[in-house]
């Protein structure tokens, strides 16, 4: 097995907390009914949201993330009975500035520190994306931000994989492939990737064809991995 020689994260999720834009709403003066209701929104929003983009993927009819990510909200509200065009503004205003988790910039610096390139690779539009990367303020630490909107469909789709080796110049064995969906990083392994899940939700492994090499519960014990790698 070669060497590590970059870092490729998913980004929602992983990076950045997708309860984030819900958790915070819950808690404003005023919206004390969706308060009760925010954990359930927050989690029908999510499954939702990837849920669309297999079913767009397996039937070929492509939409960017951020109309996905409209629909699902669409969806979720209704289903906790809160589809108020007020809050679903507010919900989707919020997505833009996602908090990322608290580890993740001191891992990226750590990595940088390295000279071990940090990339994303999301479904999230290049728009979403260079939002978020901005919000956290982790620009500086990553190599690349690559988005599906180049390949027109989503993960686990093997060309969005692809764009790995085409952006980074690396060979399957030389990437470490890091996310916090188990589909996701299931798929990552099956494709060739050394991979990581951060299962930060406690969850079973995926019956899938690929496994995870590694599972953490969060990224702060991603450096020391790293550092083994390239012993």
């Amino acid at each position: 097995m070669s060497a590590i020689r970059a870092c490729v994260f998913d980004a929602y999720g992983t990076l950045f907390d997708v309860n984030a834009a819900a958790r915070e709403v819950a808690g404003k003066p005023g919206h004390e009914t969706f308060a009760l209701v925010w954990q359930q929104v927050a989690q029908d929003w999510r499954a939702k949201t990837l849920q669309y983009t297999w079913l767009r993927t397996i039937t070929g009819d492509y939409v960017d993330f951020w109309k996905i990510t409209e629909e699902a909200l669409d969806w979720a509200l209704e289903a906790s009975d809160q589809a108020e065009p007020e809050l679903r503004e507010l919900l989707l205003g919020l997505f833009w500035s996602l908090k990322a988790y608290p580890e993740v910039r001191p891992v990226l610096q750590a990595l940088k520190d390295r000279d071990v390139p940090a990339a994303i690779l999301s479904n999230g539009t290049k728009e979403m994306l260079a939002a978020a990367v901005d919000t956290a303020g982790v620009g500086d630490s990553l190599a690349a931000v690559m988005s599906v909107e180049d390949v027109g469909t989503y993960k686990p789709a093997p060309q969005v994989y692809d764009l790995v080796g085409e952006t980074l110049g690396l060979d399957r064995d030389e990437v470490l492939f890091v996310s916090s969906n188990g589909w996701d990083a299931a798929g990552a392994a099956g494709y060739g990737f050394d991979t990581l899940w951060v299962n930060r939700a406690r969850e079973p492994v995926d019956r899938l064809p690929g496994k995870p090499r590694r599972i953490a519960a969060d990224l702060r014990g991603l450096p020391g991995i790293v550092a083994e790698l390239q012993a």
